[in-house]
C-alpha cells in the first residue's frame, strides 16, 4: 500500500474496512486470509515478512485489531512486530498503540508494546521485538507439530476416543496456522490409511466445512484419484455427497434438493400453525384423564 493512501491521521479507508472485516472474521471464528487471495491463510510469517505487501493489513487499525483480538499469541505478536514501526507516524497511531498495550488479551503483546513505547519507538527496540516475535513463532510451530504427533500416537494406543482425537486435531491445526500443504497431507494420510478405522474417517468428514477451500479441493482430487479399495470407495461416496449438499445449499436449496423457503414463507407458516400446550397434564391413579384441547374443532353452541 502506498503512503499516499494514508490520511493525515495515519490511517486509510482500506485499513478501516480491513479492520471491520477482521472483527467479523473473529466473531464468526473464521481464519484470516491474505488480501486478494481468499484461499491462502494469513500466517504469522506473512506479518513478519516486511517484503510482502499485505494491502489493508498494513494499516495501524487492522494490525491493532489482530494484536488485541486474535486468539493465538504468535499471530498477535507478529502483528505487534509489524505495528511497532508505525508508532511515531501520528499522534492518533501512538494513542492506538498505547490502548492496545493496556487492553490486549495477550500479556506478551502488552509487554512488547510497553517496551517500545518506553523507548520512544527507537529502531533498536523495534528490532528486538521483531527478533523476539520470530523466535516465538518458530517455537510455537514446533510445539503444535509435536502436539499433533502426540495426539495421533494417543489415538493409535487407544488412550483417547476417536471423537476427542478429531476435535483436538482440528483445534491444533487451526491454532497452529498450519500451511495448506501440510494440512492437506495430514488429512489425506488419515483418510487413505487402511489402519485408521472408518468411524474416525467419517468424524473427519463431519468437520469438512472447517477446512479451507483450497485444502478441500486438494483432498477431493487426491481421494478421487486414489487406488480403489473398500475403504477409499466409501470415502469417495461420502465426499461426493458432501460436495453435492454444499452445492445445493449455495444454490438456495434445502438438503433434499427442494427450493429453500424464504423468511416470509417461514413466518407465514408459523402464524398459520395452531399451537397446542407444550405439556399435557397427567392424571393421578384413579383420576379421569382430562380431555385434550382441540381448538380447531370446537363447535359453537
Amino acid at each position: 500500500m502506498s503512503t499516499s493512501a494514508f490520511n493525515a491521521l495515519g490511517i486509510s479507508r482500506e485499513g478501516l474496512q480491513t479492520a471491520l472485516g477482521i472483527k467479523q472474521s473473529y466473531k464468526k471464528r473464521e481464519p484470516l486470509v491474505i488480501p486478494g487471495d481468499g484461499d491462502r491463510l494469513l500466517v504469522p510469517e506473512n506479518l513478519l515478512n516486511k517484503e510482502i505487501d499485505l494491502s489493508g493489513y498494513e494499516d495501524p487499525l487492522a494490525l491493532a485489531m489482530v494484536c488485541s483480538r486474535d486468539p493465538e499469541g504468535p499471530m498477535a505478536l507478529a502483528a505487534t512486530a509489524r505495528l511497532c514501526p508505525l508508532g511515531n507516524s501520528t499522534k492518533l497511531v501512538r494513542g492506538v498503540i498505547e490502548i492496545i498495550g493496556d487492553t490486549s488479551r495477550h500479556e506478551l503483546v502488552r509487554e512488547c508494546l510497553k517496551y517500545v513505547t518506553d523507548h520512544a519507538f527507537e529502531p533498536d527496540s523495534i528490532g528486538k521485538v521483531r527478533q523476539h516475535a520470530s523466535k516465538i513463532v518458530t517455537e510455537s510451530r514446533k510445539q503444535y507439530t509435536a502436539a499433533l504427533r502426540e495426539n495421533l500416537k494417543s489415538l493409535l494406543d487407544g488412550e483417547i476416543a476417536p471423537r476427542q482425537f478429531v476435535h483436538q486435531f482440528f483445534e491444533l491445526t487451526e491454532a497452529g496456522n498450519l500451511r495448506h500443504d501440510i494440512r492437506k497431507k495430514l488429512i489425506l494420510s488419515l483418510l487413505l490409511s487402511s489402519s485408521v478405522r472408518p468411524s474416525i474417517k467419517f468424524l473427519m468428514l463431519e468437520n469438512f466445512e472447517r477446512i479451507p477451500k483450497q485444502v478441500k479441493l486438494g483432498i477431493v482430487s487426491a481421494v478421487l484419484k486414489a487406488e480403489p479399495s473398500r475403504h477409499t470407495e466409501i470415502i469417495k461416496e461420502e465426499l461426493k455427497y458432501i460436495i453435492h449438499q454444499e452445492r445445493m445449499i449455495r444454490e438456495g436449496h434445502d438438503i433434499n434438493g427442494r427450493p429453500a423457503p424464504s423468511a416470509a414463507q417461514i413466518a407465514e407458516k408459523e402464524r398459520l400453525t395452531e399451537t397446542l400446550p407444550g405439556e399435557f397434564p397427567m392424571p393421578f391413579p384413579g383420576e379421569q384423564h382430562p380431555e385434550r384441547p382441540r381448538p380447531a374443532f370446537q363447535l359453537k353452541p
